[in-house]
């Protein structure tokens, strides 16, 4: 027994010691005048100089920031090993679900992630700078995020998820203060409408992405998913769709983003 012991000590102190590293960095963003935060998270084999890594970049929720998803699935630190690739997580800002504002000139979470922050990944880390080996996915706003940053920048994502994405907000009007940077809903019903996943995703041909959406049966969320779905099946859209138990919370989006991880893996290496 104390063998068994001693030996399973030295296997957890093994697999432990092939985590990835996990950064924060500031990244300068000249649309918004200012530093942003990120997580960057490498594989424990990181080597620059003789070889390159696919990158997935994750997006927060509403109200969260950079460290939102190290904080919710500390394993993202042994996917990365296991994946052999650079994870992403930039601040998006309190509520800017990750759009560039046509009301307040501050709010350029699109440009950002989309333009500045791929280009600062690819000059500083060794990553694989192409659509073929960069992936975006998050949770909530993030999950709203990656999808229309993804449909709206193919040049740049081959493979887009979400988690419990708000893949449209037009049934919220007064929540998470989307009419700061929309304007009122009343008024811009068709702005609104435009700045929706659902909505872009009319713009999207078959296998422009791999695509994978979950959500909870119990989310706030599963209607506009449910609606989603169905809309890329009349369009005839390859995609992953998931309904699994869980409501819109941590323990849901920790255990999905692996699902959505291992998705992205077998993206990189051509089994998607």
């Amino acid at each position: 027994m104390k063998k068994l012991a001693v030996l399973l000590f030295f296997f957890l102190l093994t697999e432990y010691a092939k985590a990835g590293t996990t950064d924060t960095v500031e990244v300068y963003s000249n649309a918004m005048h200012k530093n942003i935060k990120c997580v960057i998270v490498k594989p424990s084999a990181y080597d620059e100089k003789s070889f390159r890594y696919p990158v997935v970049y994750l997006l927060h929720g509403y109200s969260g920031n950079y460290a939102q998803w190290i904080n919710t699935c500390p394993a993202l630190a042994t996917k990365a090993d296991e994946m052999n690739a650079i994870i992403v997580c930039p601040d998006g800002g309190f509520g800017s679900w990750y759009f560039d504002s046509p009301v307040d000139s501050s709010i350029r979470y699109e440009t950002f992630v989309s333009d500045e922050l791929v280009s600062y990944i690819d000059a500083k880390y060794a990553s694989i700078a192409d659509r073929r080996h960069r992936a975006i996915t998050g949770l909530s706003m993030g999950g709203h995020g990656a999808m229309y940053l993804a449909i709206r920048h193919r040049d740049k994502y081959g493979a887009a998820g979400s988690t419990s994405g708000g893949v449209d907000f037009t049934p919220f009007p007064k929540n998470w203060d989307i009419a700061k940077d929309l304007g009122d809903y009343s008024s811009h019903q068709q702005l609104w409408q435009q700045h929706t996943v659902i909505s872009q995703a009319n713009n999207l041909k078959n296998r422009e992405l791999s695509i994978i959406v979950d959500c909870g049966i119990d989310d706030f969320f599963l209607q506009v998913n449910r609606n989603l779905h169905q809309a890329l099946l009349e369009k005839k859209i390859d995609h992953d769709y998931i309904e699994r138990p869980g409501g819109h919370d941590g323990p849901y989006w920790a255990n999905s983003i692996l699902y959505q991880l291992l998705f992205f893996q077998q993206y990189f290496s051509g089994e998607k």
